[in-house]
């Protein structure tokens, strides 16, 4: 058995290799650059030089696969170079090749989504946002989440289609991504923020646990599954502020909605949203349950504000 990974040197494809290797499954991995190869290397992973938009690699490292687990995402072009809609284009040929690859095969194929743009009100279920949300329509965020529908559409010809949404922060130590990055603005301001009364609620993940349900999903989940890889439904924002706060003994202060983007940059939106979102259902199907540590403990151990 042996999966082609694409994304396989970030942060959630480093734990999902860990535990794909922990039960014996062999892994291809897609390798941008000499230092990803290294890497993977040392992980004992098959690098597969190329990136997202080498098609012809990607469709026959896919054919050659048992499976595909498609984690790749330019992040850096869409959150920080502003290029969000053509990382999004990138991303959906990619699911559109590796996908026709394995038509008819009835492999697995597992990509990442997110559960952000989701909420109602509620925590977002599984059976949430399976039409692009109105809010979303005519942005270049519509196009991703378009992909992941595209994607659980691939389950007609026959591909065990999967469907990964992610929590917002995927956490541990080790981690640069939106803590850390909340907490170096919070050090570069002198105090920590968070929007009007900070009570929009972000959900997260360890990032051990993101390995287990990802290998668990390519196990398991049937075609066409949506799988939450949440653990902790919701964090009000104002205790992850708090938090940080602490950390860095800086004060902990409230920023008017208007002032967001200026404080938290391209972080501002998703500073001031309600990203809660269940995982009663993954558990129940998968028979899974996150072990590892709180959110709020990972920050308490100063692992982002070192």
């Amino acid at each position: 058995m042996h999966y082609f990974i694409t994304g396989a040197s970030g942060w959630i494809g480093g734990a999902v290799i860990k535990e794909l290797r922990l039960s014996g499954v062999a892994v291809n991995g897609l390798a941008r650059s000499d230092a990803s190869a290294v890497r993977l290397e040392e992980a004992g992973v098959t690098p597969i030089r190329g990136s997202l938009d080498d098609l012809e690699v990607l469709a026959r490292s896919a054919a050659a696969s048992d499976g595909v687990i498609h984690l790749g995402f330019d992040h850096e072009a869409a959150f920080q170079r502003g290029a969000f809609a053509k990382a999004a284009q990138l991303d959906r040929r990619a699911v559109e090749v590796m996908g026709q690859a394995l038509g008819g095969s009835g492999r697995p194929l597992a990509i990442a989504s997110g559960v952000a743009g989701l909420s109602r009100g509620a925590p977002v279920t599984e059976g949430d946002g399976l039409t692009v949300p109105l809010e979303l329509r005519g942005t270049p965020m519509a196009m991703r989440h378009a992909t992941s529908l595209f994607a659980l559409s691939l389950a007609g010809i026959g591909v065990r289609s999967i469907v990964v949404r992610f929590a917002p922060t995927v956490h541990g130590a080790g981690n640069v991504g939106f803590i850390g990055t909340l907490a170096q603005i919070a050090r570069q301001a002198g105090e920590s923020g968070y929007v009007g009364e900070g009570e929009n609620r972000w959900s997260a993940l360890h990032v051990s646990d993101a390995g287990r349900i990802v290998a668990k999903s390519m196990d398991a989940a049937p075609a066409g599954s949506i799988i939450h890889a949440v653990a902790e439904e919701g964090i009000p924002f104002l205790e992850i502020a708090t938090s940080i706060g602490r950390q860095l003994d800086v004060p902990v202060r409230s920023i008017e909605a208007e002032n967001a983007l200026e404080r938290f940059g391209f972080l501002g939106v998703l500073a001031a949203q309600d990203l809660a979102a269940s995982s009663t259902f993954t558990r129940e199907l998968l028979d899974w349950t996150p072990t590892g540590p709180t959110l709020l403990e990972d920050i308490d151990l100063g692992h982002y504000t070192c």
